[in-house]
């Protein structure tokens, strides 16, 4: 029973490696003013996707989009975590993420 547990250890895959790189949380605005955000790695295509409406059913029936807003974080839990703190806010709260006044700094990389 040993070797066959061996012989598949060592028939099994090796562990991915990890990829580097940005996470972008990013906010929309939709064409009847409502707001989504969400995440991924590459915003240029992410956005062609939604403004495509081949991306989340949610904008696909509210184009035209504009990005509004988007945010840097140093990994894929980081941006998964801010985009559920971000979904929770109220919308005055998103409105003046997107919107700083001069008194608030923008926020940087998580």
């Amino acid at each position: 029973m040993l070797k066959g547990m061996r012989a598949k250890e060592k028939a099994a895959r090796p562990p991915r490696p990890k990829r580097k790189g940005k996470w972008y949380l990013y906010i929309l605005r939709c064409a009847d003013l409502s707001l989504y955000t969400g995440i991924t790695k590459d915003l240029a295509r992410r956005f062609r996707m939604h403004a495509e409406g081949k991306a989340a059913r949610y904008t696909r029936t509210r184009l035209p989009v504009k990005m509004v807003y988007q945010e840097v974080c140093r990994t894929r839990t980081a941006a998964l975590t801010r985009e559920c703190l971000v979904k929770a806010f109220p919308r005055a709260k998103k409105l003046a993420l997107i919107n700083p006044g001069p008194e608030q700094v923008t926020r940087g990389p998580q």
